[in-house]
């Protein structure tokens, strides 16, 4: 087998999300989503509430996935983005597992910036605005009442486990990175997404991709066909 992207979820997302991205560009790497608990098939499990343990968990399950393939990235956008760099940590020191080839980073800035304004213990209505200020999106299961009620408590602790995320260790990676971003993002500007350059010893790109922080719900062909070129060696 060729290359695999594996993806990780965004605060209140699931492995359904990248499962739709099937309209692949040529050379694209297999998608290859990986579910957190608390969310579809996994909705009876408890939810993770610290980014690090749940890297740590999710990697022998990376490593599992991406057995059979040639060579493999990681991709997250926001909270993904931060659970992606843990995983690729976790997994260059796993025994039997190979550490990433590349690692993406979306909407995100470097991984030792904290969030300014925090959601994380406001009351229901003003938490989902704020969540919603800061994604400039929100989904239409809010909108219901009972799917609200549902979704509610997954989304909260994805939102705490992401504002309370503190590095495992101040030592950069040696995996390329590459940060990608909304050019029109309001939460996470070009200075902040750059600061990822100093999460690797290795190759570091920066590339912006049309749309808002949540740019990849509105249409991902722009970013894979960036993911693609960047994996095939060209400028994003």
């Amino acid at each position: 087998m060729s290359g695999a992207l594996v993806c990780l979820p965004f605060a209140g997302g699931g492995a359904g999300f990248y499962r739709a991205w099937t309209d692949l560009p040529d050379g694209c790497p297999d998608i290859v989503p990986v579910q957190l608990p608390g969310r579809e098939e996994l909705f009876v499990d408890p939810p993770h509430t610290d980014a690090v343990t749940a890297a740590q968990a999710l990697a022998p399950r990376i490593a599992e996935l991406v057995g059979g393939y040639d060579s493999y990235a990681l991709f997250g956008h926001s909270l993904g983005a931060v659970l992606a760099f843990e995983a690729a940590r976790a997994l260059s020191s796993l025994t039997g597992a190979t550490a990433p080839d590349h690692l993406f980073v979306s909407g995100s800035p470097g991984p030792w910036s904290g969030r300014d304004d925090r959601a994380t213990g406001l009351a229901d209505r003003e938490f989902l605005a704020r969540v919603e200020q800061f994604a400039g999106y929100r989904h239409e299961a809010l909108d219901d009442p009972e799917m609200r009620e549902l979704l509610l408590p997954l989304l909260r602790a994805d939102v705490e486990m992401h504002e309370n995320y503190k590095p495992r260790s101040d030592e950069p990676l040696s995996v390329p990175v590459t940060s990608l971003r909304g050019a029109s993002d309001t939460l996470v500007d070009a200075e902040r997404a750059r600061e990822w350059r100093h999460a690797t010893t290795g190759a570091f790109r920066y590339a912006e991709i049309p749309g808002r922080h949540m740019y990849l719900v509105d249409t991902v062909a722009p970013l894979l066909e960036t993911v693609t070129r960047v994996l095939a060696g060209r400028r994003p």
